[in-house]
C-alpha cells in the first residue's frame, strides 16, 4: 500500500482520529475531577483504567460516525500506532515513579509523554494538527511542572485541550 493511501485509509477508518482524541480527553477530565474531589490515587487509577478504554471507546465512536474503526489489514501505518503505544506504557511507568517523589508532577509528566506520542500521529494521519496538539500538550506539561500547579489542574488542562482538538479534528474530517 502506498504511503498516502495508507494515511487516507487511517483517516477514513478512524474519522481523522477525532473519536480517540475525544475519548482520551474525557479520561483526562474525569481523572482531573477525581484529583480535585478525592485522593490522588483514585485519580491515577481512573486515568490508568480509563486509558485502557480509550481505543475501544474511540472505535465505538467511529462506528457511530459511520466509519469502520479498523484500518485495512495491509496498512503499514497500523504498526506505528501499536509501536507508539509502547512509548505510552514506558511513559506511564516513569510518571508513576515521578508520582512517588512529587505527586503533582504525575499529570505534567503524562502531558509530556502523550504530547510526544501525538507528534507521531502526524505521520499516521498526514495531518499537521497532531504536531500542534502534541506541541500544546508538551508546552502545558512544561508550564505545569515549572509553576507547580496542583495535580488536578494539569489533568483538566490536558483533557480540555484534547476535547477542543477533537472538535477541530472532527470538523476538519467531516468537511472532506
Amino acid at each position: 500500500m502506498e504511503f498516502n493511501a495508507a494515511q487516507r485509509d487511517i483517516n477514513d477508518a478512524f474519522l481523522g482520529g477525532a473519536p480517540g482524541v475525544l475519548a482520551s480527553g474525557i479520561v483526562w477530565l474525569v481523572a482531573g475531577l477525581l484529583a480535585y474531589w478525592t485522593i490522588p490515587t483514585t485519580s491515577l487509577l481512573a486515568f490508568f483504567f480509563g486509558g485502557m478504554l480509550i481505543h475501544p471507546a474511540g472505535v465505538a465512536l467511529c462506528r457511530l460516525g459511520g466509519r469502520s474503526g479498523k484500518a485495512d489489514a495491509e496498512n503499514p501505518l497500523t504498526g506505528l500506532a501499536i509501536e507508539s503505544t509502547v512509548l505510552l506504557f514506558v511513559g506511564l511507568f516513569l510518571a508513576w515513579l515521578v508520582f512517588q517523589l512529587r505527586e503533582p508532577w504525575f499529570y505534567p509528566t503524562m502531558l509530556l509523554v502523550i504530547g510526544t506520542r501525538y507528534l507521531l500521529f502526524r505521520s499516521m494521519y498526514g495531518n499537521r494538527t497532531y504536531w500542534a496538539l502534541g506541541g500544546v500538550l508538551i508546552a502545558l506539561g512544561v508550564v505545569c511542572l515549572v509553576t507547580g500547579v496542583p495535580l488536578y489542574v494539569s489533568a483538566l488542562l490536558g483533557g480540555g485541550t484534547e476535547v477542543l482538538f477533537a472538535g477541530y479534528l472532527y470538523r476538519r474530517q467531516s468537511s472532506r
